[in-house]
C-alpha cells in the first residue's frame, strides 16, 4: 500500500455541506450532505446509484463549485479502456521524433520519446496530478467493462499511477471522488468496498417543488405544486422513461412560456412531448391521468 492521502477537506459539518450546495443551486436532502461530508472527511469515493435524471452527475458538478475546484469527468461507455482512462503516449509525435533523430541509437531516442513531453494523461491521471482542488467525476461507471473496474481500484486505492518508463505518480492533493451509476450492470464487490454508497431517488414532492421554484424564475407556488402532483403520478405508472427532475424544471418552464397559470386538460395534453419521450407513454398517460383527481384537494 502507498502512504495515505489525506481527505480533501472541503467541509466542516454536514449543515455546511447543505449550505454551500444550496448556494450553487443544489438543494441536497440530508441523506445526501451527510454522505457528502463523510466521502470528504474520510476521503473515501463516493458511489452514486439510482435512476437516470435524479441528479447524481449534478451531485459532483455541484460539490466543484460549492468548493471551487475543478471538475475532471471520466464518461464510461462500452470500450473505454485504459489509455482513454489514463494515460497514452503521442505516437505521432513519437515517431516524428524518432525520425528526426536518425544517427541516434535506440537508446538514446528511447530514453526522450518515453518522457514527459510525449505523455498524454487522459482523466484519471490528471485528477491524480492536479496539485490544485479537484472533483473527479466517474461517469456512469455501469457501462465500462469490468477490466476498467480494475484500474479504478487500484488508481483510487493509493491515488497513484504507475507509468512503466516514468515510475510511480503519487496524488499529493487527493481529489474528490464521485462515481455514478445507474445499475444497468452490478458493480464489483470489491469497488464497492472501496466507496461510500449512495442512492438518489426521485426527489419527495416538497423537495422537487423547492427544486422548480429555485430553477425557474417566475412560478407561483400553485403552478409549482401542480407540475409536481402530475410528475409524481406519471412516475408512478409503468412508463418506458418516467420523467427526470430536469424534465419537471423543462416542464415548468414550458408552462409559464405558454403563459399558462394553472394545468387543465388541454395545456397538458398540448405539453406532454416535454416530459415523455415515447409514444406509448404519452398514449399511456392519456388514458391513466385522471387530472381532476391529481390537482385535487391534498
Amino acid at each position: 500500500m502507498g502512504a495515505h492521502v489525506s481527505g480533501t477537506g472541503f467541509f466542516a459539518s454536514v449543515d455546511e455541506v447543505s449550505e454551500r450546495l444550496a448556494d450553487v443551486g443544489y438543494l441536497a436532502s440530508t441523506a445526501v450532505a451527510t454522505t457528502v461530508f463523510l466521502a470528504d472527511r474520510l476521503g473515501k469515493p463516493l458511489l452514486v446509484e439510482g435512476p437516470a435524471g435524479v441528479g447524481k452527475t449534478e451531485l459532483a458538478k455541484a460539490v466543484a463549485a460549492a468548493t471551487g475546484s475543478g471538475l475532471v469527468r471520466l464518461q464510461c461507455y462500452e470500450g473505454v479502456d485504459e489509455s482513454r482512462a489514463l494515460y497514452e503516449w503521442n505516437h505521432a509525435k513519437q515517431l516524428l521524433r524518432i525520425t528526426a533523430g536518425r544517427d541516434e541509437s535506440w537508446d538514446e531516442a528511447r530514453n526522450d520519446i518515453f518522457s514527459e513531453e510525449f505523455l498524454l494523461p487522459r482523466p484519471l491521471l490528471t485528477a491524480i496530478r492536479r496539485t490544485e482542488p479537484t472533483v473527479l467525476l466517474i461517469d456512469e461507471t455501469d457501462k465500462a467493462d469490468v477490466e476498467v473496474e480494475g484500474l479504478l481500484l487500484e488508481v483510487l486505492g493509493d491515488f497513484q499511477v504507475t507509468v512503466p518508463e516514468l515510475g510511480t505518480i503519487v496524488a499529493t492533493r487527493q481529489p474528490f471522488v464521485v462515481l455514478t451509476s445507474n445499475a444497468t450492470r452490478e458493480l464489483s464487490e470489491a469497488l464497492r468496498r472501496r466507496c461510500l454508497f449512495l442512492h438518489i431517488d426521485f426527489p419527495d414532492p416538497e423537495l422537487e417543488r423547492a427544486i422548480v421554484r429555485l430553477k425557474v424564475d417566475g412560478i407561483d407556488d400553485v403552478l409549482a405544486d401542480s407540475v409536481v402532483r402530475v410528475i409524481t403520478a406519471l412516475r408512478a405508472m409503468e412508463l418506458r422513461k418516467v420523467p427526470s427532475v430536469a424534465e419537471t424544471i423543462d416542464w415548468a418552464r414550458t408552462l409559464l412560456a405558454l403563459g399558462a397559470d394553472t394545468l387543465d386538460e388541454a395545456v397538458v395534453t398540448a405539453s406532454l412531448g416535454v416530459i415523455l419521450k415515447h409514444q406509448d407513454d404519452v398514449t399511456k398517460a392519456g388514458k391513466q391521468l385522471q387530472l381532476d383527481r391529481v390537482l385535487g384537494a391534498p
